[in-house]
C-alpha cells in the first residue's frame, strides 16, 4: 500500500463487517479500518447484518465511484442455514458426509458466482474464511469441523482466480474476539481490521502465505 496514493476499500458481505449492533457502543469494524490506514485513505461499508452470498451482489451495485479495494465476509449465515444437518439422522458416516457434500455443493455453486462478480470489477479483492465459534460454546469442536466443508468451497474459489484470503479462523483466535457466538467483539474487529491494512501494505511484519493455484 502506498501512503502517497490514496485508495478506497469497500467492506461488503454481513455482520463480520457490519458488527456496529454487537459492540456495546464500542467501535465497528469499519471505524477501526479507517484508523489503521494513512491519511486521505477512505473504508465504506456495504456489508448488510443477515445477509447471505447472494446479496453481495446487490451490495457490489452500490459500488461507489474511486473504489480501490473490496474485502468480502461472506458465507456464514449461508452455512449457518444448513445447521440442522448437525442433527440429522444418519445410518453411516458415508451418509452423513454425503449429506454434507449435498450442502457444499449449494453453497460452492453460490460462492462461484459471487467470486466471479467480485473479479468482474477488475479490482483487488480479498475473501474471507468462515471463523469458528468461541471455543467456550457447547458444540465448538464439532462446528469448526462442520466448517472446514463450507471454508473449502471459499480457498477453491479464492486460489482459482488468485484472490486474496483472510483467514479469520486464526486472526480471531481468542474467546474474547467474539461478542457471540457469530458477531466479532470490538475486539475481534480491531484485528479484523488490522488484518486488512496488513494486507494492503506489505511493508507490515505479519505473515504471509503464497498460494499456486494454476499452471
Amino acid at each position: 500500500m502506498d501512503s502517497n496514493t490514496a485508495g478506497h476499500i469497500v467492506l461488503l458481505g454481513d455482520s463480520i463487517f457490519d458488527n456496529k449492533a454487537y459492540v456495546n457502543g464500542g467501535p465497528d469494524v469499519v471505524e477501526q479500518l479507517r484508523g489503521e490506514l494513512p491519511p486521505g485513505w477512505m473504508a465504506t461499508l456495504l456489508a448488510v447484518d443477515g445477509d447471505v452470498i447472494a446479496g453481495v451482489d446487490r451490495q457490489l451495485r452500490a459500488l461507489p465511484d474511486g473504489a480501490t479495494h473490496l474485502v468480502i465476509s461472506a458465507g456464514g449465515n449461508d452455512a449457518l442455514g444448513f445447521a440442522n444437518l448437525l442433527e440429522a439422522p444418519a445410518q453411516s458416516v458415508a451418509e452423513a458426509v454425503t449429506m454434507f457434500a449435498d450442502a457444499q455443493e449449494r453453497f460452492a455453486a453460490d460462492y462461484e458466482l459471487m467470486a466471479e462478480a467480485l473479479s468482474a470489477t477488475g479490482l483487488p479483492v480479498a475473501v474471507c474464511t468462515i471463523y469458528d465459534t468461541p471455543s467456550a460454546g457447547p458444540y465448538y469442536r464439532i462446528i469448526r469441523t462442520a466448517l472446514t466443508v463450507f471454508n473449502d468451497c471459499v480457498t477453491r474459489a479464492a486460489f482459482t482466480r488468485g484472490l486474496s484470503v483472510l483467514d479469520l479462523r486464526i486472526i480471531c483466535n481468542h474467546n474474547g474476539d467474539y461478542a457471540n457466538a457469530l458477531e466479532p467483539s470490538a475486539q475481534g474487529g480491531a484485528k479484523i481490521a488490522g488484518a486488512i491494512a496488513a494486507l494492503l501494505d506489505p511493508g507490515r511484519q505479519v505473515p504471509r502465505s503464497t498460494v499456486i493455484g494454476g499452471s
